[in-house]
């Protein structure tokens, strides 16, 4: 698929066909994601992927903060990843002073294009995932025993797509979102 198809058909996808996706495509996905641009080319971004059932139904009904959604996005996909990133480094020098007044956004902000980095090639290999923007960190930081120096910035369920909605949320119209000057 070509990028622009890639960008045009991308969509979040909340339900699951209940299959498994091999280690090996994941693998393929985050190795696509590693090619995500990062400040300075820190590379601080961190994939780690629930496959094992009973861990993934773990951080879906105590780490999703009572969202129902989200519990029931995980627990009907074939995996859960956490997206984690190294703290203090994006936005930082050598010696942990901040390198502009945004400090530790950096993190956050390669996080991100790592995300949509990860969900793209995730696409492209026949995969439906939806980012979760309701979690708890640092609960899913205890259940899967993530190492200190680490935070989680991200969630994502991914599997092969179920049936479900098939449209696209409309978009707002270029001469709100773009101007020149």
């Amino acid at each position: 698929m070509d990028a622009v198809s890639c960008l045009k058909t991308r969509r979040s996808v909340r339900r699951f066909e209940a299959r498994p996706v091999s280690r090996e495509l994941l693998t393929e996905v985050v190795r696509l994601a590693q090619f995500a641009p990062s400040w300075k080319n820190s590379q601080t971004v961190r994939y780690i992927i629930v496959d094992d059932p009973i861990l993934k139904d773990k951080i879906a009904e105590e780490a999703t903060m009572g969202f129902r959604k989200n519990t029931d996005n995980l627990k009907s996909a074939a995996a859960a990843v956490i997206v984690a990133t190294v703290t203090g480094v994006c936005g930082y020098e050598a010696d942990g002073t901040p390198t502009t007044e945004l400090g530790s956004h950096w993190q956050s902000f390669d996080a991100g294009i790592a995300t949509q980095t990860f969900c793209l090639a995730a696409h492209e290999m026949g995969l439906g995932r939806v980012i979760m923007g309701l979690f708890d960190g640092k609960r899913i930081a205890e259940i899967v025993d993530l190492p200190d120096g680490l935070q989680v910035s991200c969630l994502l369920a991914v599997g092969y797509p179920g049936e479900g909605p098939h449209g696209r949320a409309v978009r707002l119209p270029l001469e709100e979102v773009l101007e020149f000057r």
